[in-house]
């Protein structure tokens, strides 16, 4: 059984509970708030010295950080990562799509939105990420105008990493209203065999 450390509020956290519930696979859940200083401790920086959730621990002292490479080491030999060549790189594509364009803007805003005080001085950042992230809702929505799910009309780790962040996006102070492919693909997604929904921020 593997473990996996992380805070379930957190969308890169949720993207592995997400994918472990679908694969119907056992795994022990260590909360971290990231918010405690946890993530600093030389207990928490031993198994990621970047001081990050989620991390998992895949075998007994043997650790592996970054969400989607999580995504990637657990969905190997499952229907969640394809076969063909092609649609395998496709799937990266929009995990580093997810990481590069959509979290740093999306994610971000919902941070500053809901995890910190309503004067706090990062709410001035939040006119860039809304541009920013629409951008990126604005290529999702372009793709998915065609398509059921992001790779191949199967569901993979792509449509699971890009739905953390972007389900939550209103958080952030995004509407979702003018994307109607998005919000279709949302409910696919959510229909999917072994969907948990992501659980709300905890108060500090």
């Amino acid at each position: 059984m593997v473990t996996v450390y992380g805070m379930s509020s957190s969308g890169n956290c949720y993207k592995v509970r997400l994918l472990l519930e679908q694969l119907r696979s056992p795994y022990h859940w260590i909360e971290v708030d990231t918010r405690s200083g946890e993530t600093r401790s030389r207990e928490f920086l031993a198994r990621n010295a970047n001081g990050r959730v989620p991390v998992l621990e895949f075998e007994p002292g043997q650790y592996l950080a970054e969400s989607d490479a999580i995504l990637f080491y657990l969905a190997e030999g499952t229907a969640f990562w394809p076969a063909g060549r092609r649609a395998r790189a496709e799937v990266l594509q929009w995990l580093f799509f997810e990481q590069y364009s959509h979290e740093p803007y999306i994610a971000v805003a919902r941070y500053i939105c809901v995890m910190l005080p309503a004067g706090h001085e990062r709410r001035q950042e939040l006119p860039r990420l809304h541009e920013r992230g629409a951008q990126a809702l604005a290529v999702m929505e372009a793709h998915l105008r065609q398509r059921s799910c992001f790779v191949d009309e199967a569901y993979s780790i792509a449509d699971i990493a890009l739905y953390a962040y972007t389900h939550a996006a209103g958080e952030g102070g995004f509407d979702l209203a003018p994307y109607a492919s998005i919000r279709a693909w949302i409910e696919r997604v959510q229909s999917q065999p072994g969907f948990v929904p992501m659980p709300s921020v905890a108060a500090p």
